[in-house]
Order: C-alpha cells, then sequence, then structure tokens
C-alpha cells in the first residue's frame, strides 16, 4: 500500500514589493512620462532637423555620467532593502545616505548642464528641441529631487531603528520609487543625448 504524504505546511503568499497601491502610483507616474516619450517622438518625427542640431549641442559625457550616478544609486537601494530584510540593522542608514549622495550628485551634475545651456542664452524658448528637453528633464529632476528627499527621511528613521523585516513594505516601496526614477533616465538619457 503506497500512500502519499504530503506537505502540509502552508508556503507564505507571494507579494509585490511594497506598501498596497504604490504599484498603482507608478503606473500612473509611468503613463505621464510615456506620454511625455510619444510626445517627444512626434516632434522628433515633425521636426528632425531641429532635435539633431538641438541634441548635438547635449553633452553626452553629462548623461553619461548621470546615468552611472543613477544606477550606483539604485545598487545602494538594493543594498539597504537587503539589509532590512535580512535586519541588519546597522547598515541601512549606510546604504541610503550612500543612495542620497548619488541623488544629490545628480542635481549637481543637473545643475551645471542647466546652467551651461542657460549661459548661453538656451532656454524652452529657442526650439522646440530645448522645450522637450526641459520640459523632460525638469519633470525628472523634481522627481530626483523629491526621492531624494524621501531617502534622506529614510535615512532618519533607519538611524532609529525603523526598518526591519516587520516593516519593510515601506521601505521597498520608496525603493520602487527610486527605481522608477532611474528606469526613466535610462530612457531619457538615449532619446535626447544620443538617438539621431
Amino acid at each position: 500500500m503506497n500512500e502519499r504524504v504530503t506537505d502540509t505546511a502552508e508556503k507564505p503568499a507571494r507579494r509585490l514589493p511594497g506598501v498596497e497601491g504604490v504599484w498603482v502610483f507608478l503606473a500612473a507616474d509611468m503613463l505621464f512620462f510615456t506620454a511625455l516619450f510619444v510626445s517627444t517622438m512626434i516632434g522628433r518625427r515633425d521636426a528632425a532637423e531641429v532635435f539633431e542640431a538641438g541634441r548635438l549641442t547635449l553633452d553626452p559625457n553629462y548623461g553619461g555620467i548621470n546615468t552611472l550616478i543613477l544606477l550606483t544609486s539604485s545598487w545602494f537601494v538594493v543594498l539597504a532593502v537587503n539589509a532590512a530584510k535580512h535586519d541588519r540593522l546597522d547598515e541601512i542608514p549606510r546604504w541610503l545616505l550612500a543612495a542620497f549622495g548619488c541623488g544629490v550628485a545628480f542635481g549637481i551634475s543637473k545643475a551645471f548642464e542647466y546652467g551651461t545651456k542657460l549661459s548661453a542664452g538656451i532656454t524652452p524658448a529657442s526650439s522646440d528641441f530645448y522645450m522637450y528637453y526641459f520640459i523632460l528633464t525638469g519633470f525628472h529632476l523634481l522627481h530626483v529631487i523629491g526621492g531624494s528627499v524621501m531617502l534622506l527621511v529614510f535615512w532618519k528613521m533607519s538611524r532609529r531603528r525603523a526598518f526591519d523585516s516587520r516593516r519593510l513594505a515601506v521601505l521597498e516601496s520608496g525603493g520602487l520609487y527610486w527605481h522608477m526614477v532611474d528606469l526613466l533616465w535610462i530612457i531619457l538619457f538615449p532619446l535626447l543625448y544620443l538617438m539621431k
């Protein structure tokens, strides 16, 4: 007589990272940027020479450096979330502060880039390309600033040991937002700086 032994231990339910509703917020934000990306592509199609002339005035080194800064910041956020998952509470503040520092570095780099454009007399009114450039990068920069403030708040909370495996969802939500900000830049960089 063969009897099958079944495992009666329940597996934990799989869940999406983050607090309830964060995915709806992220999807709405991505839809907003998708509309901007599509509008930019239509503008490029309708005024290819204007867009190419504008693209040639951008320094892809700024964009490349900013890409490295944001990817590094995302890595630091992953390390912070991983530390929280494993209750390594002493590590969380270090990684969040490093990610915040990357956000500040991105903002400083963007300020220098904007400064060179504005000092050369280039504004959003200079051409359709620059209108899209300043709108896209400006909205993105606002997201970086908001995300950096969030990272700073999380850093202060983590110093009080507010994050552990039981309160992980809040930190995960912040991490998801920060990764979305990086993803947006990964689309913006080639769209504005590289595409001919």
